[in-house]
């Protein structure tokens, strides 16, 4: 062999072995990512069942929303696959948003210390998951993008990469957005 193919050998193997990394690399932080997402979307999971405890007494007639979102917090709490996991959060929100917003329409409730506290808590929280998402969207965008690139799509088509869901917006409606809301 010439050291012409040596050399054109040795850099074919260099790449796949850099583009190797760097997928991995990327799968590894869009995993790590998300592991930090997961750690704030139980926080607010813990949250919830305080926060019924002070409301379900005055809201009688918003059994429903409590029981669906009962369902899927505890769907959520079961599943650690990223996309499951997120498609349940999605889905919690709406009806978590319905109980918060109720809670506007009781005054004892709203000056609550407990409720006062649980929303300022469910608040910093929501802060918390808002930029984790912007964390996570964009290592999975970074990750997505390299399965579509040359040369790295053929090697994760080896490694039977699969794109990743962005975690869509759905957080919960602050306390002015409740008011605005009713009325």
């Amino acid at each position: 062999m010439t050291i012409a193919v040596v050399v054109i050998l040795a850099i074919m193997i260099l790449t796949i072995v850099a583009a190797y990394n760097y997928l991995v690399k990327l799968k590894n932080r869009v995993d790590n990512i998300f592991s930090s997402v997961e750690v704030l979307l139980e926080k607010r999971y813990d949250l919830l069942p305080s926060l019924f405890d002070v409301v379900q007494g005055f809201m009688a007639h918003e059994r429903a929303l409590f029981k669906e979102v009962s369902s899927l917090r505890t769907l959520a709490i079961k599943t650690h696959e990223a996309d499951t996991k997120l498609h349940l959060d999605a889905k919690l929100v709406s009806p978590l948003n319905g109980i918060l917003i109720a809670v506007e329409n009781y005054p004892q409730l709203k000056s609550s210390e407990n409720v006062l506290k649980l929303q300022a808590a469910l608040s910093e929280i929501e802060e918390q998951i808002s930029a984790a998402r912007r964390a996570y969207n964009q290592s999975v965008t970074d990750h997505n993008n390299a399965l579509e690139m040359i040369p790295t799509n053929i090697l994760a088509a080896l490694m039977k990469y699969k794109k990743r869901a962005l975690y869509e917006a759905s957080e919960l409606s602050g306390k002015t957005e409740a008011a605005e809301l009713i009325g």
